[in-house]
């Protein structure tokens, strides 16, 4: 299961992250409505945390190299996430909080089953 969640989350960070540096400001301003407030530099920073913490997710546990790099990756992704949710509240974004905190949530059990029990 912690794999699957795992998997889960890079697949939902990388298509993410790769989307907001291939995709237009105003395509993705339908999907992401804060791009239009925000500086492109600050746009592609997230875009390469995310893709970032895609990579950390998987890779240091399935090549068995450097595993506490999976749960670095996840609790870098509680604080990212735990950003992009004020970003949200700021802007009185309901869908955008409840979605960010799922997988703020989702992450940080990541954190704590790979720092803790199930770790490296």
């Amino acid at each position: 299961m912690l794999w699957s969640l795992q998997w889960i989350l890079a697949v939902l960070f990388a298509t993410s992250g790769l989307e907001k540096v291939t995709r237009s400001r105003a395509a993705l301003a339908v999907k992401y409505p804060w791009v239009l407030d925000t500086p492109q530099s600050a746009v592609h920073v997230a875009a390469v945390a995310e893709m970032t913490a895609a990579v950390g997710l998987i890779a240091p546990a399935a090549a068995g190299r450097a595993s506490v790099l999976t749960p670095l990756a996840a609790a870098g992704l509680v604080l990212f996430l735990a950003l992009a949710a004020g970003l949200h509240l700021r802007r009185h974004e309901r869908s955008g909080v409840a979605v960010t905190v799922t997988l703020l949530v989702v992450s940080a059990f990541v954190a704590w089953a790979r720092f803790g029990p199930y770790g490296w």
